[in-house]
């Protein structure tokens, strides 16, 4: 076959630098971008990040010119300027009009977890008796932020006096209850106990495993002395089979503790809107307008614009910075334009809780603000808010919908809810099984099939009726 040429017309989708580089911009986190602009200014010299002078200057020319009647719809002075927003739009909102109270709610940022609180929690979901309860309770308390209980059973069981008068193998036997939690190997009194309940987990054909159990429960603490040689001369193994078993131990976590109670600067959350309430009205802005912003270097600006179409290299970074600058705006425009659609739809939730949870898809808010769903979806993605009931994912406003009997829709976070509420409320010696809450739920007027029940039930993390009941 002769090769030859052919001319073919067709169309093809061609996204041109600055569109990729819109897009790439709005799937960033807060984090993320702040990382992207600190490359940015470092490689181009046409950017230079704005002197806090400038925006103070700023701030004192705005305070200067005349302000707006505070009927004509503007903010009151008392707004703080990196929260306010002009747009009409907000809904009135019911309920209390403390907008102070309010206002410091929103203020206030997700407090990670402890490690105390965690083992609680679990503490919690156990079928222990109330007395075991208050046992482990004590024993928690005396557990330090490493995981490890530093204090001996002795010293507990006086604690626990007068309230509960128990013995040191009940507090032991408690113990073991409480060394099956989450973190693995929390509640252990040494290293050798903490890495043995690592190990114990793990399937026995794991390799390494029964030589690194014997050497947690003994041999560990003389291994900076005696070495890999000493321990496999004391275990009566090879020096081979004691390095297996001692590359297992080292995989395992010493101070388990610390994956709950200090968590890593890397994962805090950075919310990258701000929703409050002022005055009745639902409020939405960017946070941190107040951080240092990217600008264009006056002074290179300047020599560009006299140096004449000589500079190729100078001219193509001060086009690329105002790319960049405009794509940075355009994403702050289009997620306040989504973050207030979802306000707007999702008002009740920021009223009244989960419970009030309206379904959402992707589809009715790219509708309503005029974008694809898969732009809705970069918006949204890795984007938290901060709300007055706490930062809060952007995904967390979408939720599928249930029909009603009433003949609306009920989302699955507000099932949940209701489901954790008929339990909590539930007789602790007789629980309600998945059918009896089913029931529960079609009185209602949430029609919703016993399978549901237990998938919903799962997925927050609750037992069946068998294992929650308490005999007290």
């Amino acid at each position: 076959m002769k090769p030859r040429l052919q001319t073919t017309l067709g169309q093809q989708l061609v996204l041109t630098p600055q569109l990729r580089q819109a897009i790439h911009l709005l799937q960033l986190s807060a984090l993320e971008l702040e990382a992207e602009l600190a490359e940015a200014v470092e490689n181009n010299p046409l950017l230079d990040w704005a002197e806090p002078e400038s925006l103070h200057i700023a701030d004192a020319t705005e305070a200067e010119a005349p302000q707006p009647d505070p009927g004509d719809g503007a903010p009151p002075d008392d707004v703080p300027p990196w929260t306010r927003d002009d747009e009409p739009w907000q809904q009135r909102s019911g309920g209390s009009s403390d907008d102070t109270e309010e206002g410091d709610a929103a203020e206030r940022v997700a407090e990670p977890q402890t490690l105390r609180d965690h083992l609680q929690w679990q503490l919690h979901l156990t079928h222990l008796s109330v007395r075991d309860r208050r046992i482990g309770a004590a024993i928690i308390d005396a557990i330090d932020d490493d995981g490890y209980l530093r204090e001996p059973l002795e010293s507990l069981r006086e604690t626990l006096r007068p309230d509960v008068v128990a013995s040191v193998e009940e507090i032991a036997t408690v113990l073991h209850q409480l060394q099956a939690f989450d973190p693995a190997g929390v509640g252990a009194r040494s290293l050798g106990e903490c890495l043995a309940l690592q190990l114990a987990p793990l399937p026995e054909d794991t390799p390494g495993r029964p030589l690194a159990l014997r050497i947690a429960a003994g041999p560990i603490d003389r291994l900076p002395r005696v070495g890999i040689e000493g321990i496999a001369l004391e275990l009566q193994c090879e020096p081979s089979e004691a390095n297996l078993a001692l590359q297992l131990l080292r995989s395992l976590d010493p101070r388990p503790g610390a994956q709950i109670g200090s968590l890593p600067t890397d994962t805090y959350i950075t919310p990258d809107c701000v929703i409050w309430r002022h005055q009745g009205l639902w409020r939405v802005a960017l946070a941190g307008s107040r951080a240092p912003r990217l600008t264009i270097h006056r002074g290179y600006e300047q020599m560009i614009g006299h140096t004449g179409s000589s500079d190729s290299y100078l001219r193509g970074r001060l086009q690329e910075a105002r790319w960049l600058l405009r794509n940075i705006e355009a994403r702050g425009e289009t997620l306040l334009k989504v973050v207030r659609c979802l306000v707007r739809q999702q008002s009740g939730f920021l009223e009244f809780g989960a419970q009030a949870l309206r379904p959402l898809t992707l589809r009715e808010v790219a509708a309503e603000v005029g974008l694809h769903e898969s732009t809705v979806s970069r918006a949204i993605a890795r984007k938290y808010v901060r709300t007055p009931r706490g930062t809060v994912a952007l995904r967390s406003f979408f939720a599928s919908g249930i029909d009603t009997e009433g003949g609306g829709e009920t989302s699955s976070i507000a099932i949940q809810t209701m489901i954790r509420r008929l339990i909590d409320d539930e007789n602790p010696r007789k629980p309600l099984s998945d059918a009896r809450l089913a029931e529960s739920l079609k009185a209602a007027g949430v029609p919703v099939a016993r399978r549901t029940v237990a998938k919903y039930r799962e997925a927050m993390g609750i037992a069946s009726s068998q294992d929650r009941v308490r005999i007290a």
